[in-house]
């Protein structure tokens, strides 16, 4: 969704999912508060997976459903180092139980390229 988006402007009001981009935005500068001052172990273990499995499925969906991509990221950078990158992608592939070379046959050019 754009941010003028219909959708969007109703959120809180008429969408019952309204609230999750308001979470998120607060979720996010909590996460980086929390690992810039190496207080990360404030987290559990299970609200992280949690996050993690729910921004997968919507990222997929979106992805999939509206055959486009979209930065996955935030903010324009290096907002995620690649060993950080790297190192969530290797233990989603490990808990998986897929591999580099299942990720390589899946590896796709973005449908918005050309």
């Amino acid at each position: 969704m754009s941010a003028s988006d219909p959708a969007r402007d109703n959120a809180g009001r008429n969408d019952p999912f309204g609230w999750i981009d308001e979470t998120a935005r607060r979720i996010e500068e909590a996460s980086r508060t929390l690992t810039e001052s190496g207080e990360a172990a404030r987290v559990s273990d299970e609200a992280v997976a949690q996050l993690m499995t729910a921004a997968i499925r919507l990222y997929a969906a979106k992805s999939d459903g509206e055959e486009r991509t979209f930065r996955p990221l935030t903010g324009q950078g290096d907002v995620v180092t690649p060993t950080e990158a790297l190192t969530a992608v290797s233990e989603v592939l490990r808990a998986l139980h897929l591999g580099p070379m299942e990720l390589a046959l899946w590896y796709r050019r973005r449908p918005d390229e050309e």
